[in-house]
């Protein structure tokens, strides 16, 4: 057995801002560990998205091999209905449940779909919900009074409270942003506070923690964040909340720093992100487009949303579906975070579609008039690649994917809302998703300032199960990155494979009351839009 390994997960960071804060001095200790470790760029999967992004770094499978596409879930191939995908959507073994497979104890603070918590040995807090439910996702069920008894704990801002979240809004006040922005350095050292305890208290072999905080930062401030833009050009406001975002940064560079010290020197350490980031300047209005193209009608002609709706729920979302005219519509968006376009299809589900004959011509059709579309001002294509379903979600989950995804020329999410237009300028910069991450790792076997070439986020579960000593399932479709490991390591813990039954591995959720709630799926849809992800 190989010594404490810990995973520090980093929602949307990028190279494109942690190498220029590290060259200010913004980052000290996160340069110190780089130059110490060794470090590449981490593609992430299709869509660059938090729910499948952090599901196949924890997996090492794809999204058409664990089943989650998207921040939401169709009931089955021949279903419309839409929920929110939960952690018994999860249709491939975990890190952590590999690791109590073999009699490991894991502590997972803050990712996604880990509600309801797995039942392993050690410690869950999940992300991604509402605070009034955290009691409900902390596994063993005493931990969260024993995460009360800690000086400065609140729920509150440790979960989701949307009182505090509803600032990212797009188009709030300069002088929200403060409050924002300071919620979410307060929010990571909550999250410092229950690790430092559990890792003091009763450490685990196996940690990982995940600061969500970047995320949303980068969302709302790009603007201000942006490398090559001079503070004298800025407002004195605007210099105000840079300055306050960059202490967001060296708050965390100090927090990773006591993490590494806390798992002591003979610890492997990885640093990564979901997905990178980068600058939205633009909205396509999807649906309005197909609707332009002949491709999708609304019932009575009554388009669902309009585009300064300021409140967005599930039931609006089921809403938008329902308003569909399913005797013209052959194509639709029913979620904007996925950019997955679905074709009807004549007998799956509904009687009126594309015949299944006409399917493969139909969709090539579609995909290539998306492609050619152009923007009005410029004349540059809004839509830079398509993937069909085969090629981006292939697995036994591939019939839940959508039909086409679409990866925007900007890299951000396209908007379901009606619009007059299907493409507008915004009228402010965001930042937006972009599959190039990051990887940083240190530790005893790992090579010493070494700049690797790209990986693959299916790489990371299986050097962290490689880290533990734990053989490597042989369904992963990730692979031990053996060139950032020391020759004399890699001899004296040689890479085991063994051949593991997959999603029937998965340990049995015990769970059977309601995940969420009307008011709970209300509050995440909030957060959501806040975000930038309904729209």
């Amino acid at each position: 057995m190989t010594g404490r390994t810990v995973l520090i997960g980093l929602d949307g960071a990028t190279f494109t801002i942690l190498d220029p804060l590290m060259q200010r001095g913004v980052l000290p200790f996160l340069q110190r560990f780089a130059a110490s470790g060794v470090r590449a760029t981490l593609h992430s999967v299709i869509p660059p998205l938090t729910p499948p992004a952090w599901t196949s770094l924890v997996t090492g499978r794809s999204p058409g091999r664990h089943g989650v596409f998207d921040f939401f879930l169709r009931d089955s191939a021949d279903s419309q209905h839409i929920r929110f995908a939960t952690s018994q959507d999860v249709d491939a073994e975990t890190i952590w449940s590999v690791a109590d497979r073999h009699g490991l104890r894991t502590t997972v603070l803050n990712f996604p779909l880990m509600f309801p918590p797995p039942q392993i040995s050690g410690y869950v807090v999940p992300g991604w919900m509402p605070w009034r439910q955290l009691r409900l996702g902390c596994h063993p069920p005493n931990l969260y009074d024993r995460l009360k008894a800690l000086s400065g704990f609140n729920a509150r801002e440790l979960a989701m409270d949307m009182e505090l979240e509803e600032k990212a809004i797009e188009g709030c006040q300069p002088d929200e942003y403060v409050e924002w922005i300071e919620f979410y350095t307060r929010r990571e050292q909550q999250w410092l506070r229950v690790l430092r305890a559990l890792m003091l208290e009763e450490p685990c072999q196996l940690t990982a923690v995940l600061f969500d905080g970047m995320d949303k930062l980068q969302h709302l401030c790009w603007r201000f964040l942006e490398p090559a833009r001079p503070d004298e050009s800025m407002s004195p406001k605007a210099r105000t909340i840079r300055q306050l975002v960059l202490e967001y940064y060296r708050q965390l560079d100090r927090a990773l720093c006591e993490i590494v010290s806390l798992a002591g020197p003979d610890a492997t350490v990885v640093l990564a992100s979901d997905h990178g980031f980068g600058p939205q300047n633009t909205t396509f209005f999807i649906n309005t487009w197909l609707q332009q193209h002949g491709y999708l009608a609304w019932a009575d002609g009554q388009a669902p949303l309009a585009s300064d709706t300021k409140s967005v729920g599930i039931g609006q979302l089921a809403r938008h579906i329902h308003l569909l005219d399913w005797e013209r519509t052959t194509a639709y968006v029913p979620t904007p975070s996925g950019n997955g376009i679905h074709i009807v299809v004549a007998g799956q589900g509904s009687e009126h579609g594309v015949a299944p004959a006409e399917y493969e011509r139909f969709r090539s059709q579609l995909a290539q008039e998306l492609r050619d579309f152009t923007a009005p001002a410029s004349g540059e294509r809004v839509v830079s690649e398509i993937w069909f379903r085969e090629d981006a979600f292939a697995g036994p989950s591939m019939e839940l994917a959508p039909d086409l995804t679409v990866l925007l020329a900007d890299g951000g999410q396209v908007s379901i809302l009606a619009s007059d237009e299907p493409f507008k300028l915004r009228p402010e910069v965001r930042g937006a998703h972009r599959l190039e991450g990051v990887f940083i790792a240190d530790g005893p076997a790992l090579r010493t300032g070494e700049q690797l070439a790209p990986l693959s986020i299916l790489d990371m579960a299986p050097l962290l199960l490689h880290r533990l000593g734990l053989p490597i399932p042989d369904d992963m479709e990730g692979r031990v990155p053996t060139e950032a490991l020391e020759p004399a390591a890699l001899l004296a813990q040689p890479v085991r494979t063994v051949s593991q039954p997959g999603a029937a591995a998965t340990p049995p959720q015990t769970w059977s009351g309601p995940v969420m709630d009307e008011e709970d799926e209300a509050e995440m849809l909030r957060r959501l839009r806040a975000l930038g992800y309904v729209q």
